[in-house]
């Protein structure tokens, strides 16, 4: 994708900075790929919500993208936004706990 869409890079490379915007990428594509929507409708409510966004919400791609996915999850009727809740909440836990057990791993404590 180039312009409003197009995808942070650096080096050619694709830029994630933490782990639900690898799986929010990861799942957009394999929704597309497996021929749930066409690339256009997602594409189209990602350019949407790019440019709700203020000027500087570079940053904040990811999120972006993720409610760009929502609303064509939604509107091609394959999840309601209860199930989204729900599902944003039990991601949101198991997020917190991933992240506390990479921290100690990475950053063990007094004789570890």
């Amino acid at each position: 994708m180039t312009g409003a869409g197009a995808l942070p890079r650096a080096n050619g490379e694709l830029i994630f900075t933490a782990p639900w915007e690898s799986r929010a990428f990861a799942m957009a594509v394999a929704l597309y790929s497996g021929d749930v929507y066409p690339w256009e409708r997602f594409r189209g409510h990602l350019i949407e919500q790019i440019a709700q966004g203020p000027p500087d919400a570079g940053d904040r791609y990811y999120e972006r993208w993720l409610a760009a996915l929502e609303a064509v999850l939604a509107r091609e009727g394959l999840v309601t936004p209860e199930e989204l809740r729900r599902r944003m909440a039990e991601l949101a836990v198991h997020d917190e706990h991933d992240h506390h057990e990479h921290s100690a791993d990475a950053h063990p404590g007094p004789g570890g």
